[in-house]
């Protein structure tokens, strides 16, 4: 299917590289790209060509540069919290893929598009990105995410700092924080996302899904979240990936993982 604001490209790896293409736009994000990131990560989560998600900007500019900021003319208070939980619905679309999703930033990531950002598992960036949360510069908050995802990655003291003052921080202080996995030269980014990429569809799929799942919840009381890994621990034992895995190990051979 084709997509107006997306260019999708699925490899035979299982690797889907999705590039929102709005380059002329910086990619800014739109009630379109929104609704075509909703409707392809839907169909991605049952697709068996899919394993893993690339997610860019189109042009080397610009990830996602935040929101149309022109829409925002017409939001009052109501119009303002469907806009806000449009969003953090489809971005939590992508965070519960159930499949590993990596952005790939190429250069600004502002507002939405630092909370894009936030939303996949991973992040990488070219050495020349450039993130941060510019929103109370508007007279408004990140609504997308930001104030809930940033604490959790990067740690309360560090995404308030960001948030209220609406600084702008260069790959390099991102990668710092921990907001970014890995920086690369910026003609050796995709390279160096697909490798990493890669390396997790190594593993047993369904190992690799129970994680996410696993990990979404690592913010709750530790208590609760040591059950549901627990139980997640158990689904994996009951899996054939399982059983190959660990008769691999013994047989000092490597891993045929099937996703059974």
């Amino acid at each position: 299917m084709s997509y107006s604001t997306l260019l999708i490209d699925v490899a035979d790896d299982g690797i889907a590289t999705v590039t929102i293409n709005r380059p002329d736009k910086l990619n800014a994000l739109n009630a379109d790209v929104i609704s075509d990131l909703d409707d392809w990560f839907t169909n991605a989560a049952d697709d068996s060509s899919v394993r893993g998600v690339l997610l860019t900007g189109a042009g080397d500019k610009s990830f996602v540069a935040g929101a149309d900021i022109a829409r925002f003319r017409d939001l009052d208070g109501s119009l303002g919290r469907t806009f806000a939980t449009r969003g953090q619905a489809v971005f939590n679309r992508i965070e519960q893929l159930g499949k590993p999703v990596i952005a790939v930033v190429n250069g600004f990531a502002l507002g939405g598009g630092s909370e894009l950002a936030l939303a996949c598992h991973l992040r990488v960036a070219s050495d020349t990105a450039v993130f941060g949360q510019p929103e109370v510069n508007l007279g408004i908050l990140p609504g997308y995410g930001g104030t809930q995802r940033l604490p959790r990655l990067v740690g309360l003291g560090l995404a308030t700092e960001l948030i209220l003052t609406g600084a702008m921080i260069p790959a390099a202080r991102a990668y710092e924080m921990g907001l970014v996995n890995h920086v690369f030269a910026s003609d050796e980014l995709m390279a160096g996302a697909r490798k990493l990429m890669g390396k997790i569809l190594s593993k047993a799929p369904i190992a690799v899904s129970l994680s996410l799942e696993a990990l979404r919840h690592a913010d709750q009381p530790l208590e609760d979240g040591l059950r549901i890994e627990a139980d997640l621990f158990g689904n994996a034992c009951e899996t054939e990936d399982f059983k190959e895995g660990v008769e691999a190990f013994l047989g000092k051979r490597k891993a045929e993982f099937k996703g059974r």
